[in-house]
Order: structure tokens, then C-alpha cells, then sequence
């Protein structure tokens, strides 16, 4: 039996906007989203006019991520220790005011899933794997519950734990298999990386396909007040 990964999550739910992202802050990062800067095309071309993402093409969600969370990710991009050979040069044309700055403007957007409740543990379905994995995880393996970090649904929790819902498969599973590769930073904690190297191939499968059905449905749901 594996030994457990021990996990404290106190963060609040919800994308995070620092002190140092004021109204001016905001208006210059809405600025590079939209038309871009010398060296870096509009984020709006491939993330979309919202920050929904475009799932079909591989680009993820930004809205209501975490501020921190998403300026990390540009500096780790721009540093190549987040390898990626469409962001790297759009991180490293932007200087680290204007990656914080971006980052603050796309988390201060509305989430564009409206919210639902979420599945309780004693409601897993164990023939559905990715649910399982998703609401109470496999702790016979020492895999933790994708939820109990990453909220119910996987709508996010702070800076430390970005938001599943409204990821794409793809998406989430390229990210599940970097993390086993060392291709991500292990930081918080190291939590990812030790999480990850214990899914098997077929459980990347199934907790991908579970989170990106999530977002499916919420999208198909009557509007709540929850969309941009």
C-alpha cells in the first residue's frame, strides 16, 4: 500500500486578486488580452474573448483562475521550466509587471460555468472511475479526492489550486502527464507531481473525461448569472 499525501487545503474558493492589482493594473492587463503587445499576440485570439478557452484547439481557461496561480504560469512559460513551444515566446515578450497584470484582469472575470452542486462522497458511482477519482479518490493508492483541493466540481480553491471545470480533456491530461515528466513545477508542496505519479494511464483517461463532461454540462445548464 502506498503511504498517503498529506493535504491541508484552508484557501478560500475562488480566483484570488492580489493588493497589487488595482484599477490601473487591471485596465493594462485587459489591454495585452485584447490587442496584445510588441511580441505578443492578444490572449483573446486562442483563450477567447471571455477567457472560456477554446477546448477544440487545446487552449484552456483562464477566467477566474487565480491571479498568483496564473502569473506563475507565464513566469514559469517565460522561464521554460513550463515548457511550451506556443506560450514561451508570449511569456517572454511580456515583462513581469505585464504577466501579473494579465493575470490579474483575466481572475477578475466571472467564472463561465455556472455553478452546480456538487456530487457528494457516499454519491460515487465506483464503476464510473473518473468520478471516483474526482469525489473520493483512491487511498488505497494514496491518491487524494481531485475535489479536496480543487473544490467541489473542481471550481478552483485560491491561488494554489486552479480550477478544473471548463478544462478541456485534452487539456487536463497533457497536464497530468507533465507533471508526471517533471514538465511542471511541483510547487505547492509538491502535491502534483506525487498525485500524478500515482494515476495510471487509464485513471488520466478517466478523470479528464470526467472534469471536461463537468464543464459540458454546466455549459448546457439555463443561465444563472454565473456567465460573462
Amino acid at each position: 500500500m502506498r503511504k498517503p499525501i498529506a493535504i491541508f487545503c484552508t484557501c478560500l474558493a475562488g480566483a484570488v486578486i492580489p493588493a497589487w492589482a488595482g484599477g490601473q493594473a487591471l485596465e493594462q492587463g485587459r489591454t495585452i488580452a485584447t490587442t496584445g503587445v510588441e511580441g505578443a499576440a492578444a490572449c483573446t485570439s486562442c483563450h477567447g474573448a471571455n477567457g472560456a478557452g477554446n477546448a477544440a484547439a487545446g487552449f484552456p481557461r483562464l477566467a477566474g483562475l487565480g491571479a498568483g496561480y496564473l502569473a506563475k504560469q507565464l513566469d514559469d512559460m517565460a522561464a521554460g521550466v513550463r515548457p511550451s513551444a506556443v506560450m514561451q515566446p508570449t511569456a517572454k515578450a511580456l515583462t513581469p509587471a505585464q504577466r501579473r497584470d494579465v493575470a490579474a484582469y483575466y481572475a477578475s472575470l466571472p467564472s463561465p460555468y455556472p455553478e452546480a452542486a456538487a456530487p457528494k462522497a457516499d454519491q460515487a458511482t465506483p464503476s464510473n472511475r473518473g468520478e471516483w477519482l474526482a469525489i473520493r479518490g483512491d487511498w488505497l493508492n494514496g491518491v487524494p479526492a481531485c475535489n479536496q483541493c480543487h473544490g467541489p466540481n473542481g471550481v478552483g480553491v485560491g491561488d494554489a489550486f486552479p480550477a478544473l471545470l471548463g478544462q478541456s480533456k485534452a487539456y487536463l491530461a497533457a497536464q497530468l502527464q507533465a507533471w508526471q515528466q517533471g514538465r511542471r513545477s511541483p510547487l505547492p508542496l509538491g502535491l502534483m507531481p506525487a498525485v500524478a505519479s500515482r494515476l495510471t494511464a487509464a485513471d488520466i483517461d478517466a478523470v479528464s473525461t470526467y472534469y471536461s463532461g463537468l464543464a459540458q454540462s454546466a455549459a448546457e445548464q439555463p443561465d444563472q448569472g454565473g456567465k460573462p
